[in-house]
């Protein structure tokens, strides 16, 4: 699919933040944040990257594609798990640098449950900085404030 026509040159920052063309600003990498949020709850979900290539497929086919840095490659969300998430509503900030997804969630294809979060929680962040005052003998700890709603390894396998 070339995206080297879907989207519109980046110009001068009027039209960037008034116009109606679609210009998104990658980094110097090829990618673009993305904040994905449950369009029902406002739930934020995950953060991801997106390169060209899975936005246009994802403005293609309604589901959510991201690129995974980790594997180098597109990666359709939900594609093993059946926890897809299906765009009601697709963001950008004023300056055409951020996306926010806003998404229905697919169930798991082991036990029904809406989630995002590989690790078995309904969304990515799952844990709290504690914050107040920095610790004197150690690092900055974290609180988990999440509930895990399925087993990882029933869904991904080991």
């Amino acid at each position: 699919m070339p995206t080297d026509t879907l989207f519109a040159p980046r110009s001068d920052k009027s039209l960037l933040e008034t116009g109606p063309d679609f210009a998104p600003k990658f980094d110097e990498h090829g990618l673009i944040p993305c904040i994905t949020q449950h369009a029902d709850t406002g739930e934020v979900l995950m953060f991801a990257f997106m390169n060209d290539l899975s936005l246009a497929k994802t403005i293609e086919t309604g589901l959510v594609h991201y690129w995974s840095r980790s594997r180098g490659k597109l990666w359709l969300k939900g594609e093993s798990s059946g926890m897809t998430q299906t765009v009601v509503q697709l963001l950008t900030d004023c300056d055409q640098d951020c996306l926010v997804a806003r998404v229905t969630l697919g169930t798991s294809t082991s036990g029904g449950v809406e989630a995002s979060c590989h690790v078995g929680y309904r969304n990515c962040f799952y844990r709290s900085v504690r914050t107040g005052a920095l610790p004197s003998d150690g690092p900055v700890q974290l609180a988990v404030v999440g509930e895990k709603v399925f087993d990882p390894e029933q869904v991904y396998g080991s």
